[in-house]
């Protein structure tokens, strides 16, 4: 157990049994009147956001999750297929996927999370590389400044195919770098 002062943003706590990642956490008040925590947090089961003050005694139980190397299989309307080294298949509910569905393409290795043994979302690389199935071509004279434009890369499922800004000299099929935490354009990759 470890007091609410202790925990930080990222750290998995237990609250009414249930398992929350702290996304967000603010501190007020003084040492003479106690300090007070205000988090923002997602239920991992659910994906549910949760807001709630707690004080800097109050105790949480802190949950450390683990982690498989996994590569994404095939999509089972509406869970989705990943399997291990041992042939091991797990199962995702799309809504624990979050971003990592604009991602998702056959083969792609990543790590499952899981809880109570239990798969229930993964982790992508933070650099990932997409080739650019379509964007528009760039327009004479706009140059002013830091202009992008939309570029749709590829993907597993047609229907979820992301959309991403990109600058004007990038074109199609073009292979590019995305951060998956921030889903910005990092670079071309030339070969």
């Amino acid at each position: 157990m470890k007091p609410a002062k202790e925990i930080r943003v990222g750290n998995i706590i237990m609250v009414d049994a249930k398992p929350f990642i702290v996304l967000r956490s603010d501190v007020n008040g003084s040492s003479r009147t106690g300090f007070t925590y205000k988090w923002k947090m997602k239920n991992l089961l659910t994906g549910a956001p949760f807001e709630s003050v707690f004080r800097g005694d109050d105790k949480f139980d802190v949950v450390v999750l683990d982690k498989k190397p996994v590569t994404y299989s095939y999509f089972a309307d509406p869970l989705y297929v990943f399997m291990d080294a041992e042939y091991e298949q797990y199962e995702i509910e799309e809504e624990n996927l979050g971003d990592a569905l604009n991602y998702l393409k056959d083969g792609m290795e990543c790590e499952a999370v899981f809880y109570d043994g239990k798969a229930i979302s993964v982790e992508l690389p933070t650099t990932i590389q997409r080739q650019i199935v379509y964007s528009e071509p760039a327009v004479k004279g706009n140059t002013s400044g830091n202009v992008t434009k939309e570029a749709k890369i590829e993907n597993a499922i047609e229907s979820k195919q992301f959309t991403i800004q990109v600058p004007l000299f990038v074109s199609q099929d073009d292979v590019i770098e995305i951060d998956s935490r921030t889903n910005e354009f990092k670079k071309v990759v030339r070969n």
